[in-house]
């Protein structure tokens, strides 16, 4: 096979064809991307809002909108403009700014949610010492190094993979550049930078998973040995409502980077990275913040005043 010119574009297939189905599906995933930045934003915006909001969790919870509204940022609108002006074409330069931006979100976004994890766990299981165990200057570092990481996955694959010489075949099947997808393309040998990739995901994948599986299992038996029984019917409610988000994310991430490409069927990748970039972002302000009795309070607040302003 030919050595294709690395300074070529890349052509990216992308999740819909032009029937009229497809159509139908690209407006709900545009709407669904729409309404998680509206989501997410608002969100960020409530929380610096009122000072009642400014402790550890709600900044955690900011800084989740504020990754999930980068991730959205980062795939969704060249999907669209791919797909409404049917050029499909992408430099190698985007490709790897897509491949950073991408897994600094979502390695970042790993790590978070296993600092949220510990947030919760000293709240409920240590709820005296909360100001000491999740102090703000602790808080601050484990955002900031959660942030860091992630940058640190995306540059170093972003780099490694548009190093590799590439085949003539450039055509990618997928919506947007992934690494493990453009890995495919390369014309020589992989199997040391997939070594690589497969032990940067134990890092980025499973051992955030583990802490926050661990973190839950210590709020569980809290929780059971709660007395009121509404409180423990709450708490299961939240707690099982985070684990299934976080059992989307982590599923996603895990069917796409540490499952072998011989194991996985034709086409599963771009559902699967639909989900952990398009939707999840949507679930995130629902259920870790709209459900919340403090934001929503906030929220009609909020709401009042500007009805209050509008008849003024």
């Amino acid at each position: 096979m030919n050595i294709w010119n690395t300074t070529s574009d890349f052509i990216l297939l992308g999740l819909f064809n032009y029937t009229k189905a497809h159509l139908f599906l690209f407006v709900v995933v545009l709407t669904i991307a729409f309404t998680s930045l509206m989501g997410n934003a608002l969100m960020i915006f409530l929380i610096q809002q009122d000072i009642r909001l400014h402790t550890p969790m709600y900044f955690l919870l900011s800084q989740l909108s504020l990754m999930d509204m980068m991730l959205v940022f980062t795939i969704v609108p060249k999907m669209a403009a791919n797909y409404l002006t049917g050029k499909k074409s992408i430099s190698p330069a985007g490709c790897g700014l897509q491949i950073f931006f991408f897994l600094t979100m979502g390695g970042g976004e790993c790590f978070l949610l296993a600092v949220m994890s510990y947030d919760r766990y000293v709240a409920v299981c240590h709820p005296l010492r909360y100001p000491i165990l999740m102090n703000w200057k602790l808080c601050l570092r484990m955002t900031m190094g959660s942030w860091f990481l992630g940058a640190a996955d995306g540059l170093m694959q972003a780099v490694a993979t548009l190093s590799f010489p590439f085949c003539d075949a450039h055509e990618i099947n997928h919506f947007f550049c992934e690494a493990p997808t453009l890995i495919h393309l390369a014309c020589a040998d992989t199997f040391a930078f997939e070594y690589v990739m497969y032990s940067c995901c134990v890092l980025m994948i499973l051992v955030p998973f583990s802490l926050i599986l661990i973190s839950y299992s210590f709020i569980l038996a809290a929780v059971l040995q709660m007395h009121s029984k509404e409180a423990r019917k709450k708490t299961f409610a939240t707690c099982s409502l985070h684990l299934s988000v976080v059992g989307l994310f982590y599923g996603a991430a895990i069917f796409t980077y540490m499952q072998p490409r011989s194991y996985r069927p034709a086409n599963s990748d771009k559902v699967v990275s639909a989900f952990y970039t398009i939707f999840t972002p949507l679930l995130n302000p629902l259920i870790y913040s709209m459900r919340n009795t403090e934001v929503k309070g906030i929220l009609r607040k909020c709401m009042g005043q500007c009805a209050a302003l509008s008849h003024d």
